[in-house]
């Protein structure tokens, strides 16, 4: 992998990388932050106007953004000009561009099967987990591991967990989790290592859409039992 060293906004320094024969990867963070997704959003939308029907796909990522292009419209020397030309004068976007979602959770450890345990690691009695979980937006950061996963946080540090050693072989479609600082909801019913804390009812992914967009925003809602049931919520526990 091969990298460009330039400058892009008011004195930040970022790397264009070659990740494929057809794929640039731009690096303008080297670390996580809020902060980071506005300049996400407002280069990969120039980039969408740059590379118009060359592109193929773009994927912003916590610090990157990935631009796949057709090279039998574009030839790599001139893609890597684009992406230059598109950081030039960057600025970053208005955070407001992203939508804001409400997502029902019903916080239970008959569906939150590591709701004690991470109310133990915190020293937070599991209400107050729960209420803290719940008294933030966090950020979209990118969409990844499946169809609908979205990566958001971050997540205080008091609630931030480690991922389980040893990945459960299947969480439940709609269970919501932590992974270190980062928060998510499980689309679909898959194997996965983040700690369970409960179960919202939303779909996420219908009809090879997500519902989530990196840059959107996302607050949890504790809800009782009959108001998930209401909602279409399935209450089958999973086992370890």
């Amino acid at each position: 992998m091969s990298g460009v060293r330039f400058a892009f906004g008011e004195g930040h320094a970022a790397t264009l990388e070659t990740v494929a024969l057809d794929t640039l990867m731009v690096r303008l963070f080297a670390h996580i932050d809020e902060a980071n997704v506005g300049w996400l959003l407002a280069l990969s939308d120039r980039l969408r106007a740059s590379f118009g029907s060359a592109l193929v796909d773009i994927v912003p990522s916590y610090t990157t953004v990935m631009v796949h292009y057709d090279i039998g419209v574009l030839a790599p020397d001139e893609a890597r000009r684009r992406v230059l030309n598109a950081c030039d004068g960057l600025k970053p976007a208005s955070a407001a561009n992203g939508r804001e979602h409400s997502v029902p959770v019903w916080y239970d450890p008959s569906v939150g099967s590591d709701l004690h345990r991470l109310a133990g690691i915190s020293g937070l009695p599991v209400e107050e987990v729960v209420q803290r979980h719940c008294a933030k937006a966090y950020r979209v950061f990118a969409l990844g591991f499946t169809p609908g996963f979205a990566f958001m946080g971050l997540v205080e540090p008091a609630l931030a967990a480690p991922r389980l050693t040893t990945p459960r072989q299947r969480i439940a479609t709609g269970s919501v989790g932590i992974g270190e600082r980062q928060t998510a909801i499980y689309p679909s019913a898959s194997p996965g290592g983040w700690n369970i804390l409960g179960r919202t009812p939303v779909v996420l992914f219908a009809e090879g859409e997500s519902l989530f967009k990196p840059g959107d925003s996302v607050r949890f809602e504790a809800i009782s039992r009959e108001r998930f049931v209401a909602l279409g919520g399935d209450t089958t526990p999973l086992g370890e």
